[in-house]
């Protein structure tokens, strides 16, 4: 699907109208660099025949909402439709509201699809969407139904990409290959972070905050009844409002118990996704009217709900819930340039697991204003990176190993493009040497801490790194077992072999074999007589015997000897050097 997207030809728009700039000029505030980046970065891709697909990952509040919104007014302009599409029917509300105040003045028709609409309503949409009376449709899943069918749709915009499945994105971009489509996302799950990392998609980073914005003062710790109390008071004394979060249904009525209990004074309203739609509606009208001042809900507030007053955030049970879906949770807070709180409690009486350690341990770390991106790389890091091609988003790459992985991506991608020289150059020294190449789980338990070996010894480039590297090991876990060190050899073998122009090490019929080598005359003759090695100078080869069991009088010397415990990688690498030294005589 991707390398189809990036071989057609979409619709390329026009530039900017006058309509465009005026209606750019309404924004009421400054725009920041990275974002005035990010809308130049989208209307390139626009203004370009080939279909966008771009990923817009921004902080919570940091205005990817208004980069949609010209995105859009420029599809409208060049006379295509637009689709918004967004987790919840209470954010679906909020766009709709923002679209239709910034587009009426322009003639554009906006609508909205979403629970709060009537059976009737919903109908007279779809039809004149249908017939392209509409320009802009904004909604929930409901936008992928069957009988949603646009006539001249453009673009296709999907807000809080992470709520989203991976079928029901998929769907969308099958809807039209030839569309644009617009990803907004503050911390996109891992498999968007790896197509994104990896350059199947384009992305935009919107990293600077608005002026006067603060971060948001986190605590994480056990729930405490005293803690709650007084950060409630605090919020409420100085004329505020507090977002509860407890996401069980079940027991949200134990929550606002303990709340009455914790600050009896305090107006209490209730919001939860089993109430009816109206009833949500009005809870919410009067949080935003300032008649409620603690406002107790499940995640349904996690979406893009913008209230400047509110800015203390109480998570019960926080441990329940994903990393991406926390740090959300705390977007909601701090929107303004007060000072904002957000409490992540867990119960005291349960040990927490290691996932659930890690995630709250990240959100304590990265408490700055725009660590969106890298609350995203953490959490690709704890998860995984993700099938890109299956539904997975995300899971093991354990069957190639990461680098192997990302280097077969990175070709993959290139020969997509058409791009020749991009392809990732494969390992350029064959290594065929039957052996086990790994560090156990025994010697060193941290899974990261292995990979991370692993990627080191990948990327080292000469002799000195990768001895650095098993010093660094030893001294942490004690002395390498067989296997370890195999893996070392390899990656010295590798250096050496590419320092000779080797092609490849074999070991096959007894015999280790150097292909791509050229030998000395005077250097073959010792290897002869010392090992019994055969030097082919025509086709650069040198053969050399190994047997298991060979024993010291066969002529062989002990250095190729596998009874005393030398396997075939350390057996290569010392001819390796025997032979690197000749070269540097």
């Amino acid at each position: 699907l991707y390398t189809r997207r990036s071989s057609i030809t979409g619709i390329a728009c026009p530039p900017d109208t006058p309509e465009q700039i005026e209606m750019e000029e309404s924004f009421p505030y400054d725009e920041t660099r990275d974002q005035l980046e990010a809308i130049a970065d989208i209307k390139a891709d626009m203004e370009a025949p080939k279909p966008m697909d771009r990923l817009l990952c921004g902080d919570v509040g940091f205005g990817k909402t208004e980069v949609a919104l010209r995105a859009a007014f420029k599809c409208v302009d060049s006379g295509r439709q637009v689709m918004v599409l967004c987790p919840t029917t209470i954010l679906a509300q909020q766009h709709y509201e923002t679209f239709f105040e910034r587009f009426a003045p322009f003639g554009l028709e906006v609508e909205v699809l979403s629970r709060f609409r009537t059976p009737a309503q919903q109908k007279r949409a779809l039809k004149a969407f249908a017939e392209g009376t509409i320009d802009v449709l904004i909604g929930t899943h409901r936008l992928l139904s069957a009988d949603v069918n646009p006539k001249n749709l453009g673009m296709v915009i999907i807000d809080e990409e992470q709520r989203f499945g991976v079928q029901h994105k998929e769907q969308l971009k099958n809807l039209r290959e030839q569309i644009d489509v617009l990803t907004l996302s503050a911390t996109p799950i891992p498999r968007t972070m790896q197509m994104a990392t990896s350059g199947v998609r384009d992305m935009s980073l919107i990293t600077t905050p608005p002026t006067g914005r603060r971060p948001v003062i986190v605590h994480v710790g056990e729930y405490d009844p005293d803690v709650v109390s007084a950060a409630i008071r605090l919020e409420v004394g100085r004329g505020g409002q507090v977002y509860y979060v407890s996401n069980r249904v079940k027991t949200i009525d134990d929550a606002v118990a303990r709340v009455h209990e914790a600050a009896p004074e305090a107006r209490v309203g209730v919001a939860h996704g089993k109430m009816g739609p109206r009833e949500v509606e009005d809870v919410m009208i009067e949080f935003a009217t300032k008649k409620i001042d603690v406002l107790i809900a499940t995640t349904i507030v996690e979406s893009g709900i913008d209230n400047a007053t509110a800015n203390t955030l109480i998570i019960e049970d926080s441990q329940r819930l994903g990393l991406a879906q926390l740090y959300q949770l705390k977007g909601r807070v701090g929107r303004s340039a007060t000072q904002a709180y957000a409490y992540f409690m867990f119960p005291g009486e349960l040990p927490l697991t290691e996932e659930a350690t890690a995630r709250l341990t990240a959100l304590s770390e990265f408490q700055d204003l725009g660590s969106g991106m890298r609350i995203a790389m953490r959490d690709l890091e704890i998860r995984g990176a993700g099938s890109l091609m299956g539904a997975e988003q995300h899971g093991n790459l354990s069957s190639v190993g990461f680098d192997l992985f990302t280097q077969m991506l990175g070709q993959a991608v290139a020969e997509a493009r058409g791009d020749d020289d991009a392809g990732v150059e494969a390992a350029s020294v064959g290594i065929n040497l039957p052996a086990d190449y790994f560090l156990s789980e025994e010697y060193m338990p941290a899974v990261d801490q292995r990979v991370l070996v692993y990627r080191k010894l990948a990327a080292a480039e000469d002799l000195e790194s990768v001895d650095g590297v098993q010093e660094e090991t030893e001294a942490a876990h004690g002395e390498l077992p067989l296997a370890g060190l195999n893996l070392f050899n390899r990656a010295r073998i590798r250096i050496r072999g590419e320092r000779l122009g080797l092609e490849s090490v074999t070991l096959s019929g007894g015999r280790i074999t150097f292909l791509g080598v050229d030998v000395p005359k005077k250097v073959a003759f010792e290897f002869k007589n010392r090992y019994g090695a055969v030097n082919f100078p025509k086709s650069r080869k040198l053969s050399v015997p190994y047997k298991a069991g060979a024993g010291a009088g066969s002529g062989l010397g002990r250095g190729l000897d596998a009874n005393d415990g030398t396997g075939p990688v350390a057996a290569a690498l010392m001819l390796l050097q025997q032979l690197g030294a000749s070269d540097d005589d």
